[in-house]
């Protein structure tokens, strides 16, 4: 045998594997909280410096091309859509409402959502578009 040739080879490096994990886990991570943003539909165009209406106790508003209506990516109708945000109401007086309509909604669905949060005295009522292309 060669002088080289007598090294014992019994234990295995794990590092680079650990570390292929650890990246492999970080990925998953990102795509899963990435996905869990709310549901997909082409918004509108909008001016240059469109208002933050962004907060912890802010609720989402989402109809899609269909004519359905989600609350903060959750399916509702617009019986439900008041109740759940009345509810909202009760715990927090006052707290901004974001719509998201999808570029080929019906108007009706808008004002279908605008007219509910009418009824409730919801006075920071914002449309969500999509910046102007450079």
């Amino acid at each position: 045998m060669d002088a080289g040739d007598d090294k014992s080879y019994d234990d295995i490096n794990v590092t680079p594997m650990v570390d292929l994990y650890l990246v492999l886990l970080l990925i998953f991570i990102i795509m899963t909280t990435a996905g869990v943003q709310g549901v997909k539909v082409d918004l509108p165009k909008s001016s240059s410096k469109p208002a933050e209406l962004s907060g912890p106790k802010s609720r989402a508003i989402t109809v899609n091309n269909q004519g359905s209506i989600a609350l903060d990516t959750v399916p509702v109708s617009l019986a439900e859509l008041e109740s759940k945000l009345r509810e909202h109401q009760a715990k927090h007086k006052e707290f901004p409402v974001v719509i998201r309509g999808d570029r080929q909604t019906q108007y009706d669905g808008i004002m279908s959502v605008l007219d509910v949060c009418g009824r409730l005295g919801l006075t920071q009522v914002g449309l969500a578009t999509v910046g102007p292309e450079n």
